[in-house]
């Protein structure tokens, strides 16, 4: 399996659980041109409760373990639930609140990135 098929894969996966727990302004970013970026991709999206912060990222770790047999290399920021970081290596996922979105702006510091945005 080339390493764009298994990309293809889990940013899919991933894109269709956050849509499932209404996830907003969900958009990746293509990071492979980009040689400081410590992932190919980076999928943002945003929630307005700490609940759904939790719950979208929950769907995102059980849907790639159920669909794809991933785990997570790591996952940060399960305890605040303002911004969960899901690392899965090549593909990076921020499931964060509007306000912690707005405030690290991760689209303009990576706006040399391609960037795809999703329905919510």
């Amino acid at each position: 399996m080339t390493r764009l098929t298994k990309n293809a894969k889990i940013l899919t996966t991933i894109i269709k659980a956050i849509q499932e727990k209404k996830g907003e302004n969900i958009v990746s970013l293509d990071l492979r041109k980009i040689h400081e970026a410590v992932s190919d991709f980076f999928v943002i999206c945003e929630a307005s409760s700490t609940t759904q912060v939790k719950a979208i990222a929950d769907s995102v770790e059980y849907a790639v373990k159920e669909e794809l047999g991933e785990l997570p290399y790591r996952h940060e920021g399960q305890q605040a639930a303002q911004w969960i970081l899901i690392d899965y290596v090549n593909v990076v996922v921020h499931v964060m609140q509007p306000e912690t979105r707005r405030f690290y702006k991760l689209e303009e510091m990576w706006s040399d990135a391609p960037m795809t945005n999703f329905e919510s």
